[in-house]
């Protein structure tokens, strides 16, 4: 599976530097929350991301920063391209593809991770909201842990307001129990307000709220999360 998801990696890149960009995105937040499950409560995170749609599908890729108030850190990411395998030119679908995932990351402790994920994504056109997606996918797990299923929704839907807008984004992930895990449900909507154009600054500029709601995290039976953080973000 990770030599089929380096391959798929190779094709992205490759389809990338062929195909037509229709759109693409760098955008890098700070978030401060103090009720975080499994280690330290108080954690500030700096997440780094980039997004684009092209002809031959999309792709997202993010990676976190997290610094504990103990001392304590981690790094997370994922790297998330689609392929599509079938457009659709009117109604609600808008595209069928290959989705796959690489999920990988450490901690100051010594643990590390890398897990890849691949299934079937697709894209939707929904009335007032600029994306939706749907993807579900086969898990092949780290660390000796059993492989599952995860359902993952996505979705971005802006607000005008006043001169600028409102945005309510976020993701809500589904995934299936094994032997030695809980199923686990992960909803993390943020909600934020562009001020870019009341403070003259370029491109966008929010400030907002995300909310972690997350049953048995990382698979933890009984470990439920919920944690509202505060958000700078700015998309370059």
């Amino acid at each position: 599976m990770k030599k089929a998801l380096c391959f798929a990696s190779l094709m992205a890149m490759s389809a990338t530097a062929q195909a037509e960009l229709y759109f693409q995105d760098f955008s890098v937040t700070a978030l401060r929350g103090a009720d975080y499950e499994l280690g330290d409560n108080n954690r500030t995170v700096a997440t780094f991301e980039y997004a684009n749609a092209a002809s031959w599908g999309d792709t997202f890729f993010f990676v976190d920063r997290l610094e504990s108030f103990n001392g304590d850190s981690e790094i997370y990411g994922e790297f998330s391209p689609r392929f599509n395998i079938m457009q659709v030119n009117n109604g609600p679908l808008k595209a069928i593809s290959v989705a796959t995932t690489w999920e990988f990351g450490n901690d100051s402790n010594g643990f590390s991770q890398n897990n890849y994920l691949a299934g079937v994504g697709t894209a939707w056109n929904i009335p007032m909201f600029s994306h939706f997606g749907a993807n579900v996918y086969q898990r092949f797990n780290d660390n000796d842990q059993a492989s599952n299923q995860q359902f993952t929704l996505t979705w971005g839907l802006p607000i005008p307001f006043s001169k600028t807008e409102i945005l309510f984004d976020g993701f809500i992930d589904w995934t299936s129990g094994t032997r030695d895990q809980a199923s686990q449900f992960n909803f993390t909507p943020q909600i934020k307000l562009d001020i870019a154009p009341w403070v003259g600054a370029p491109g966008k500029l929010y400030v907002g709220f995300e909310y972690v709601y997350w049953n048995n995290k990382f698979g933890v039976h009984g470990v439920d999360e919920r944690n509202l953080n505060a958000l700078v973000k700015y998309h370059f």
